[in-house]
């Protein structure tokens, strides 16, 4: 809940109550000011409050969330997941199976991914290993994604 009216401030005076400029938060949480406004319209973070002259001004805790929603960008998480995972941080009643839950669900998910690039990487070393890489104009490789792009289409 908010104890003042940010509308009435001048920025100086919502510097002087600790607010922060989005340009602030950008720096003190290493997000581009265009992602969090991004994420305001996303309904991640609230809409903050306006000074006088249309400044947003964001609080401590507006920084700490968007703090943690970066953290959790570094880790992977999907959008959908850092909404529940803000959602569960700002909850103190939450249980913490929740969590877990979601944190096993990401690592299955990277997993997956993690395997899915190894087969690539192993198809495209396979590939560039039986390519002689000289001014002949066959090449294996370009071949091999040839087929495989045919091989994989369903039309």
């Amino acid at each position: 809940m908010r104890q003042f009216n940010a509308s009435a401030l001048e920025l100086a005076d919502a510097h002087a109550k600790g607010l922060h400029t989005i340009g602030d938060a950008a720096k003190l949480t290493g997000v581009s000011a265009k992602m969090i406004r991004h994420y305001e319209t996303l309904g991640l973070i609230n809409p903050t409050d306006r000074t006088q002259a249309n400044y947003r001004v964001y609080q401590t805790r507006e920084i700490h969330l968007l703090s943690f929603i970066k953290s959790a960008r570094d880790l992977g998480f999907s959008m959908k997941q850092i909404a529940q995972l803000a959602s569960l941080w700002q909850n103190e009643k939450r249980s913490s199976a929740e969590v877990k839950k979601l944190a096993l669900e990401h690592i299955q998910e990277m997993d997956e991914r993690i395997n899915a690039l190894q087969n690539m990487r192993t198809a495209l070393n396979e590939l560039a290993t039986r390519c002689q890489g000289d001014d002949r104009p066959d090449c294996p490789i370009l071949e091999g994604i040839a087929c495989c792009k045919t091989q994989g289409s369903t039309a």
